[in-house]
């Protein structure tokens, strides 16, 4: 009875009818209700993601690539000025704020270093049989360039106040001892800690971190009389760390946000059923950067440039500010035509022939095909739909040449109702074992480096709920490991991705220069984030 009655009371406030109750009292306890309400999540949500781990998640539906001029807009140097010209004109019409995900530890950063560590015998292994046995390329590469990494000093310096004996080491031991200054608990435990907050760049003899370099960034968009705006999401753990950079800072208004739990998902055995910790308690997990979407919700800012924290250079500045510009003026642009189409549709200002200008601008400026004969739809229908389309969340993707590099790309993509609409899509989204969508996959001419530009705001400067603008079926579901048994891990849909889906959105084709991720840890040997004195003699 105190299970139907608790039911009950969950039935009244999320509003879940009979059978939803009775599916509930099936899969949960009582405590578990109560431990999914006080962890703030959403019933609905966890039924859904159950409904997914059981039935499955569809893939997503390749129609073709976006290429250049189908899908993806490619500037003349003097379109790019008149573009940037714009954005430098109007900008100051404009709250604009800079939105970097920064939670993310290095760990991958450092995978290969942690996996030479767990393996090597520094009594009786060689750095040459290692790399020989391993084919550890990177391995060798990290050794020569040590003392090109930012960090190589306070490595030194923390090296030999851990292990005194160190200057009697073999050169073998003394790369196994560095190593295990960088990356335990006891030394910089680097590969723990967040990406942002990691010495990345050396800049007369200062040493910058990611975070500095997005600080730089900001100049653009600085208006004269206002601070400049920068968001971090971090973890909570690390937020005295991000403070002891960002506080030098007195230009700037900077501000942070953490990954809310109530965005985390239900964990499921092999079976489908909800996966129990040792003390029998539902496991939910972080839902991937897709959870985001709520952070970036909460910003009041009119226009929002996004970037991931370990895309940064201390090089090419000019040319990857240009480029911001670039796309930021064409989001201003694009904006101001909408809320002219817009304010003509609603206040009954438009005649056959301006209608006609709005159906081409939503079709050739704004990428969105509408359904054919719309021409010969009722006239107040062509009114509502277009209506429809235009207000919505408006993003600018800046998207690379693709040279192998891993990561999203930008496709046409087709809905469950025939209609094509352009996506940025991840490998997990598809069903390659089709080969048809393996083929169109493969073709990409182009991927996304998280150079995105938003407007979150409607033509009368409300904001849009972007949680609405989320296409759930676009989350998969990904295998994990939990005190050493399988699970099932659910993955909400990502930021850039599904969570996205539903925004009006216009690819633009940036340079490769500005994109310069950091990957892994010998990434910062290349020249994006080397001065121009490398030096890569040995350290040992």
């Amino acid at each position: 009875q105190t299970t139907l009655h608790y039911c009950h009371s969950i039935h009244n406030f999320y509003y879940f009818s009979p059978l939803s109750i009775f599916r509930m009292e099936k899969i949960f306890s009582e405590i578990d209700l109560q431990q999914i309400v006080k962890r703030g999540n959403s019933l609905e949500k966890i039924m859904q993601q159950l409904h997914y781990f059981k039935n499955g998640i569809p893939n997503i539906n390749l129609h073709k690539i976006a290429s250049i001029n189908d899908g993806i807009f490619q500037f003349s140097e003097p379109e790019v000025a008149e573009f940037c010209m714009y954005f430098d004109k109007h900008k100051d019409k404009y709250t604009i704020e800079k939105f970097v995900p920064a939670s993310g530890a290095a760990t991958r950063m450092f995978k290969s270093l942690n996996e030479f560590l767990n393996s090597f015998n520094p009594e009786k292994d060689t750095i040459n049989s290692y790399v020989n046995i391993n084919k550890d390329k990177d391995l060798n590469l990290f050794i020569v360039g040590l003392r090109s990494f930012p960090f190589y000093n306070e490595l030194k310096e923390k090296t030999k106040a851990l292990f005194t004996d160190y200057p009697s080491y073999n050169a073998d031991q003394k790369v196994y001892f560095f190593f295990l200054s960088l990356l335990t608990e006891e030394g910089l435990n680097f590969a723990n800690k967040p990406k942002g907050i990691l010495p990345f760049h050396i800049q007369n003899n200062e040493i910058l971190t990611p975070i500095d370099e997005h600080v730089f960034e900001t100049d653009f968009y600085k208006k004269s009389s206002e601070k400049s705006k920068i968001h971090f999401t971090i973890s909570k753990e690390f937020e005295t760390d991000f403070l002891a950079i960002t506080n030098k800072y007195d230009n700037l208004e900077i501000s942070f946000s953490h990954q809310s739990e109530t965005s985390d998902t239900i964990a499921v055995n092999s079976d489908n059923t909800p996966f129990r910790t040792e003390n029998n308690e539902l496991f939910f997990r972080p839902g991937g950067h897709g959870a985001l979407i709520e952070n970036l919700n909460q910003l009041e800012s009119d226009v929002v440039f996004i970037k991931n924290i370990d895309n940064v250079s201390q090089n090419n500045r000019e040319l990857i500010l240009n480029y911001k510009k670039l796309i930021g003026g064409i989001l201003l642009y694009t904006k101001r035509q909408v809320e002219i189409s817009l304010q003509k549709l609603l206040n009954n200002e438009i005649n056959e022939s301006n209608i006609k200008e709005i159906i081409e601008f939503v079709e050739t400026k704004i990428s969105f095909p509408l359904p054919e004969g719309i021409k010969m739809f009722q006239f107040e229908y062509q009114k509502e739909y277009l209506i429809k389309i235009l207000n919505r969340p408006i993003r600018v993707c800046g998207m690379v040449r693709n040279e192998g590099e891993p990561g999203g790309g930008p496709f046409w993509v087709q809905d469950e109702k025939g209609r094509h609409n352009l996506q940025i899509v991840e490998s997990s989204q598809v069903d390659l074992t089709n080969e048809n969508q393996r083929k169109i996959f493969k073709k990409s001419t182009h991927f996304n480096p998280v150079d995105i530009v938003c407007s979150i705001k409607d033509f009368e400067g409300n904001k849009f709920d972007l949680t609405k603008y989320v296409d759930d079926k676009a989350a998969f579901i990904t295998e994990k490991t939990k005190n050493e048994k399988p699970i099932k891990a659910f993955e909400l849909p990502g930021l850039w991705n599904g969570a996205m889906a539903k925004w009006t959105t216009i690819f633009v084709e940036v340079p490769i220069e500005t994109f310069n991720p950091v990957k892994q840890v010998n990434d910062l040997l290349k020249p994006a984030h080397q001065p121009s004195n490398l030096d890569t003699n040995s350290a040992l």
